[in-house]
């Protein structure tokens, strides 16, 4: 088997299947399976629980952590990758010990549910919420940003599900074993690397997010989270950023790529 594409790996995500995203070999390397916790089941909970570590976390965005008041699991980050886990959690209802693949999708739903609230949540639990930085895969090429720019772009929640692929001995495996292990299960397997290429495209056919806006030290003006928004009349970009001079927020809906020195009325 070979590398899939982003538009597969797109399809599978929008259908509620697995896919596998590979990081660089310089940085983890490891294989991560990736599922929309929108549509996340029992069954593919459950495929993904068998086929991992077990140790299950969902990306999101900040803005959706801070809705579900999901604070960070400790105030000194010491890892070395800056992985932001948050507390853990479980559903506040709808489930037993929070354990089974069947409580553990209903927690997983319940983060990407819009209208979940901090109480539909109880912390601990036997979900791993972890957040993404701001600049995405700009700013951190790792799985959790991969994630979740993978959910905007099949135009799903952007909260996802994430385990890294281990084999029979619970060794982590690598791009060969997981290409044949895509091979065996029909799991697409995509790289970052590939992921990031597509988001830089200037071809709206790729389904690309348009470019990121640059941060400098001396802006005013300065971009929080983005999230992609299907309607009826097309695919936006809704992008928020902060005044630095007054604090305000203010909220961008963009479709397909501006071009630089677009004055914007704020």
């Amino acid at each position: 088997m070979s590398i899939g594409t982003i538009k597969e790996a797109l399809e599978h995500l929008r259908l509620g299947r697995p896919i596998i995203v590979v990081d660089d070999e310089a940085r983890e390397n490891e294989g991560d399976i990736v599922l929309s916790a929108q549509l996340a089941t029992p069954e593919w909970v459950g495929w993904t629980i068998r086929h991992s570590s077990g140790y299950l976390c969902a990306p999101m965005t900040a803005e959706r952590a801070r809705a579900l008041e999901l604070p960070p699991m400790v105030q000194d980050n010491e890892d070395p990758k800056r992985t932001a886990y948050t507390v853990s959690v479980d559903a506040s209802s709808g489930i037993t010990t929070g354990i089974g693949a069947s409580d553990r999708s209903r927690t997983l739903r319940t983060l990407a549910d819009p209208l979940a609230t901090p109480s539909s949540l109880i912390r601990p639990g036997h979900i791993l919420p972890l957040i993404g930085v701001p600049g995405g895969l700009t700013e951190r090429p790792g799985h959790t940003e991969a994630s979740i720019e993978l959910m905007n772009l099949a135009g799903l929640e952007p909260v996802a599900v994430i385990g890294e692929v281990v084999g029979d001995d619970g060794e982590l495996l690598r791009l060969p074993q997981l290409l044949e292990f895509g091979a065996q299960n029909n799991v697409p397997v995509i790289t970052i690397k590939a992921l990031i290429e597509e988001l830089d495209s200037e071809h709206p056919s790729g389904g690309a997010a348009s470019p990121r806006p640059s941060v400098v030290a001396d802006q005013r003006v300065i971009f929080e989270v983005e999230t992609r928004v299907p309607t009826e009349h097309g695919v936006f970009d809704l992008r928020a950023y902060r005044d630095r001079a007054t604090g305000a927020d203010h909220i961008a809906i963009v479709s397909g790529t501006p071009h630089d020195g677009m004055l914007v009325r704020l």
